[in-house]
């Protein structure tokens, strides 16, 4: 059987983008790399996913209220929209994270579709087994996706033309990365991509 593959855009929202509540500095310059990755992978038939911060007005994810960030990506508003550039398909499956006042939730694996299935048991259900990751942030949600899936026995490549990271650290986005593939998963671009 072949091995069944899934493309995962991580939070391609406007408040991670140019003018956002939380940009990640050139978050909007994934954009063009990720619609080629979406491109090949609607080409080829295969299952496209894009997770979504979708955070209630009061969570301890945000600094008013003990957490580390502004607020962002509030549920409804203009700043957890999609990048308006991104072309994602209309039969891609969109996940939700973050929904919960006392959670973090920076993995897609804590995220789930508009029917309450989490985002593993949807791979398991399309037979997924390999997961190529592009998005935002790279040294969060971007990075702990990477670690899930592979704890969860996926193979995962890392599209590192087509992510961005917030840096609170300079080196973390970088850290990240070295990190990731330590733990097991392959970079790639769009110069060596095989669908």
């Amino acid at each position: 059987m072949k091995l069944k593959k899934a493309l995962l855009v991580v939070d391609v929202q406007n408040d991670f983008c140019l003018k956002g509540a939380l940009a990640v500095p050139g978050g909007e310059k994934t954009v063009p790399n990720i619609n080629k990755y979406i491109k090949i992978f609607s080409r080829n038939r295969l299952p496209i996913f894009a997770t979504s911060d979708w955070h209630p007005k009061k969570t301890a994810h945000f600094k008013k209220y003990g957490g580390l960030w502004p607020v962002h990506c509030v549920q409804g508003t203009k700043g957890a929209q999609f990048h308006p550039e991104l072309r994602l398909p209309k039969e891609t499956v969109l996940l939700y994270k973050g929904m919960y006042p006392k959670s973090e939730s920076y993995s897609a694996f804590q995220a789930e579709d508009e029917n309450g299935i989490n985002f593993l048991n949807l791979l398991k259900v399309l037979g997924i087994e390999e997961i190529f990751i592009a998005g935002l942030a790279t040294d969060y949600c971007v990075k702990f996706s990477a670690y899930d899936a592979i704890k969860n026995g996926l193979k995962v490549k890392i599209l590192t033309d087509a992510i961005k990271g917030v840096n609170l650290k300079p080196n973390d986005s970088k850290e990240a990365v070295k990190g990731m593939v330590k733990a097991g998963v392959k970079e790639i671009t769009l110069n060596n991509m095989e669908p």
